[in-house]
């Protein structure tokens, strides 16, 4: 759930597609380029995933 309108999701799914990133249909996203995709995200990804791995590795 990503708390924005389903315009907004389809025009960032398009650019992403366009730069070969993702491929898109009808709500399925499979990933194309991961390293890519990374690459065009926030700093804040690195920091949720380092987080939700602490969060989740056994004891």
């Amino acid at each position: 759930m990503l708390g924005v309108r389903r315009a907004s999701v389809t025009e960032v799914a398009g650019r992403l597609q366009d730069r070969g990133l993702i491929s898109y249909r009808r709500g399925r996203v499979r990933i194309v380029d991961r390293e890519g995709l990374e690459a065009a995200s926030c700093e804040c990804y690195g920091v949720i995933r380092d987080e939700y791995r602490r969060l989740t590795a056994p004891d």
